[in-house]
C-alpha cells in the first residue's frame, strides 16, 4: 500500500467519504427516534454530495444504534454538517439521545462481488493513498464576542490554569492555542488518543468550567452550559474542524513559532480558499528553504484559519508564511477572499498590499500551552 507520511490530515484527497454515528438512546425513546430519523434522512437527502445512509439497530443491545451515511467527498459533508441547517435537522433528536460519538472516514478500498477486478479498475483503486499520522488529533473552536469586551477575554483566557492533561492511559492533551483576531477567539488543540474523550475531559475540569463561566457574560450567542441542549448547540456552532494538516519530512528545527492567521472567505467560498492553502502548505513541505515547517487549515462556512509552525519571524518572508509562493496563487486568494472583511482591498501582487495582508491576517496570541511531556 503506498502511504505518505507527511499529509496526516485531509478533506482533499478526492475520496469518498464515510460517516458513522453511534447513538445511546434513553429507554422508551425509540418511536421518537425513528420519527425524528424520518425528519431528519428526508433533509439529508436532498443535501448535495450526499449518496446514501442506513439505519442500523444493535442485535445486542436495542439502545443502540447506528446511523452510517455515504458522501462523495469530504467537502459537501463538513459544508453541511458545520451549517445552521444542520443544527436546526438534528435538534428533534437532542431529547431522545444520551450519547452519540460520530466517526468520519476516507474510503479507500472496496470489494463488490458483481464488479469483476480489471486492470482499469486495479489502477483506480490504488488513486486515494492512505496517510501516516502522528498520532495527533487536532480540532478548534471559534465563537465573537462582544465588541468593547477583547481586552478583559483576552485577560481571562490568558490567565486560567491549565487542566490536568492526562485523560486515560492512552489519550492526552498535548497543547492548545489560543488566538484572537478582533473580537473573534479562536482555541485549537492536539490530543493524543481519543479526541472526543479528551473534549469531554477538558469540559470537566473545574479549571475550565471556571474560565467558560467567566467568559459568558461577554459572548455575542447567549448559552447555559448547564443546559445540555444550550451547551450542544454552542459548541456545534463554534466548531471549527481542521480540513488539512501537513509537516515538513526535514528534521524538525529546534525553535519553531506558532502563528495563527486569519483569511475570511467570500461567502461560499470558504471551502475553495482552505483548499488552495492546503496544497500551497503541501508544496511548502517539499521545500527544504520554506520557513514553513508545519500547517493546520481550519476552516467552517467563510472562516478559515491557518495555524502554522515556522523558523524566524512572520515578516521575514511574507509571501511563504502567507502560504503565496508560485504563480499567480496571490490573484488566486484575491478571488477568494472578503478583503474588505480583513482592511485589505485591491490587487495582493504589490508588495504593499501583501504586507498589510500580513499584518491584518496575523490572529493576536492569548495562550499556547503544551503538556510538560509532549
Amino acid at each position: 500500500m503506498t502511504t505518505t507520511a507527511r499529509i496526516s490530515q485531509s478533506a482533499f484527497d478526492g475520496s469518498r467519504l464515510r460517516v458513522i454515528l453511534l447513538l445511546d438512546l434513553y429507554e422508551g425513546a425509540q418511536q421518537q427516534f425513528l420519527d425524528a430519523y424520518e425528519h431528519m434522512r428526508n433533509q439529508v437527502a436532498s443535501v448535495p454530495g450526499h449518496i446514501s445512509d442506513q439505519l442500523c439497530q444493535s442485535i445486542e443491545n436495542p439502545s443502540q444504534w447506528l446511523i452510517t451515511s455515504e458522501w462523495e467527498s469530504a467537502p459537501p459533508f463538513l459544508a453541511w454538517v458545520n451549517s445552521e441547517e444542520h443544527v436546526e435537522t438534528v435538534r428533534p433528536m437532542h431529547n431522545c439521545v444520551r450519547d452519540t460519538r460520530s466517526m468520519r472516514y476516507s474510503i479507500l478500498r472496496e470489494t463488490s462481488p458483481v464488479q469483476p477486478l480489471t486492470p482499469g479498475s486495479a489502477k483506480a483503486d490504488t488513486q486515494v493513498e492512505a496517510r501516516v499520522g502522528d498520532g495527533v488529533a487536532r480540532h478548534a473552536l471559534t465563537f465573537t464576542v462582544k465588541p468593547g469586551s477583547e481586552s478583559k477575554v483576552a485577560e481571562i483566557l490568558a490567565g486560567y490554569k491549565s487542566p490536568q492533561a492526562q485523560v486515560d492511559d492512552t489519550t492526552k492533551l498535548r497543547r492548545t492555542s489560543l488566538f484572537m483576531h478582533g473580537n473573534r477567539v479562536v482555541r485549537a488543540v492536539e490530543v493524543e488518543g481519543d479526541l472526543l474523550a479528551a473534549l469531554r475531559h477538558v469540559a470537566r475540569q473545574p479549571e475550565v468550567r471556571a474560565v467558560e463561566e467567566a467568559i459568558n457574560p461577554y459572548l455575542e450567542q447567549d448559552r447555559d452550559l448547564s443546559d445540555p441542549d444550550s451547551a450542544r448547540v454552542f459548541f456545534t456552532r463554534a466548531a471549527l474542524p481542521a480540513v488539512h494538516h501537513v509537516v515538513s519530512g526535514r528534521p524538525e528545527p529546534a525553535e519553531l513559532r506558532r502563528h495563527a492567521l486569519y483569511y475570511p472567505a467570500k461567502r461560499g467560498c470558504g471551502m475553495e480558499l482552505a483548499r488552495l492553502l492546503a496544497h500551497q502548505d503541501e508544496a511548502a513541505a517539499d521545500d527544504p528553504n520554506s520557513p514553513v515547517y508545519g500547517s493546520t487549515v481550519f476552516q467552517r462556512d467563510d472562516i478559515v484559519v491557518r495555524l502554522v509552525d515556522l523558523t524566524g519571524e512572520l515578516d521575514t518572508d511574507p509571501v511563504a508564511s502567507l502560504g503565496l509562493n508560485g504563480p499567480k496563487k496571490a490573484a488566486e486568494l484575491e478571488r477568494l477572499l472578503d478583503g474588505a472583511a480583513i482592511g485589505v482591498e485591491g490587487s495582493l501582487e504589490t508588495e504593499r498590499n501583501i504586507n498589510r495582508l500580513l499584518s491584518h491576517a496575523d490572529m493576536m496570541p492569548i495562550t499556547d500551552r503544551s503538556s510538560t511531556d509532549a
